[in-house]
């Protein structure tokens, strides 16, 4: 295997989900459908998909084990504060990680995104 090339997380509600991407955390929507929305980021190089079930989720915690780094162009204290601003609620602190230093968030279904400044 070479690389992942793709991720796509299912959502409980597909509208609330895009509103959450695109106005509490600034993502670029790429493209959409009935079924998903595709968002970019950083310029487009990073790119994912949040989508209706596959399978029943109803009752299912879908966050808990899963975490999306975004590697950022930008100081990870001023992206911290400026989505805290937008309304995002943070989890925990700044932490210094042997990537470089990081702070998550998580989306209204559990997901945890780690946005990363690399070293």
């Amino acid at each position: 295997m070479r690389q992942l090339a793709f991720a796509s997380l299912q959502v409980k509600n597909l509208q609330a989900s895009k509103n959450f991407y695109l106005q509490k955390l600034g993502f670029e929507l790429d493209n959409e459908n009935p079924q998903a929305c595709v968002f970019r980021y950083n310029q487009g190089q990073a790119s994912f998909a949040i989508r209706t079930p596959l399978e029943p989720i109803e009752g299912k915690e879908l966050g808990t084990g899963v975490a999306i780094w975004f590697a950022v162009n930008e100081n990870v204290d001023e992206l911290k504060e400026k989505l805290i601003a937008n309304g995002i609620t943070t989890v925990g602190e700044l932490m210094q990680t042997p990537f470089g230093r990081v702070f998550h968030v998580k989306d209204i279904d559990g997901y945890k995104l780690t946005f990363l400044e690399t070293k």
